[in-house]
């Protein structure tokens, strides 16, 4: 662990928005563990004691509110990295079961990852190795009609995070410096939360110009 601490987690500041499901929680222990400040959002202070109690920051905000996320971003301070965690999963019955409310309750992951990407853009600039990273599902690659509605959503977002990484990239070449920023996405058939939690401990363990509009597959 001291390795870890001295080598890649030291001094960084990782934003987990919306942290309180068993991701979230292995997120924040690994983190934590080696060596950084960690940072957890959710709506629901029950939900965040255990990740206070392990001694992550916390703070009751939600996660798809840019107006939220964007007060949260100027009470913190300089960030790393930014990985937002609201999820969910509802399908079945063909595309006659893919119902305008399953779409609807899926759509806060979209949202989740649009508020975040942009509250905190400033600060993962001006970070020297700031990561952006989302979660997805292998849904994505093969789409099925009984999963229509959850698919679409996690296509849309790693459409958002893939402009993020654009964004990134242009505004390095814009500027003449090296690109010092990333944005990722980890696809998931079904999500291992310590799988995630071990691969966001090596987001800095690649130079930001080859982890940029990467999509990983953590199976």
């Amino acid at each position: 662990m001291d390795e870890l601490i001295d080598s890649r987690l030291s001094g960084r500041t990782v934003v987990l928005a919306g942290a309180t499901s068993a991701a979230g929680r292995a997120a924040a222990r690994a983190l934590h563990g080696a060596g950084a400040r960690v940072i957890a959002t959710g709506r629901s202070a029950e939900g965040l004691q255990p990740l206070a109690d392990a001694g992550t920051e916390v703070f009751l905000a939600d996660a798809t509110s840019l107006d939220e996320m964007t007060v949260l971003a100027g009470q913190i301070g300089p960030v790393d990295a930014v990985v937002p965690l609201v999820g969910g999963w509802r399908g079945g019955g063909g595309l006659a079961g893919q119902s305008d409310e399953d779409f609807a309750a899926l759509l806060p992951a979209l949202e989740a990852v649009r508020a975040t990407s942009r509250a905190f853009d400033t600060a993962l600039r001006a970070s020297g190795a700031g990561r952006f990273a989302i979660v997805s599902s292998t849904a994505v690659a093969r789409p099925l009609a009984g999963g229509a509605n959850y698919a679409a959503v996690k296509a849309a977002s790693e459409a958002w995070t893939r402009a993020v990484a654009q964004g990134y990239a242009k505004s390095a070449r814009d500027s003449g410096e090296q690109l010092r920023t990333a944005s990722v996405v980890f696809r998931a058939k079904s999500l291992d939360p310590e799988v995630l939690a071990a691969r966001l401990l090596m987001l800095w363990d690649t130079d930001a110009t080859a982890l940029n509009d990467r999509v990983f597959d953590l199976d």
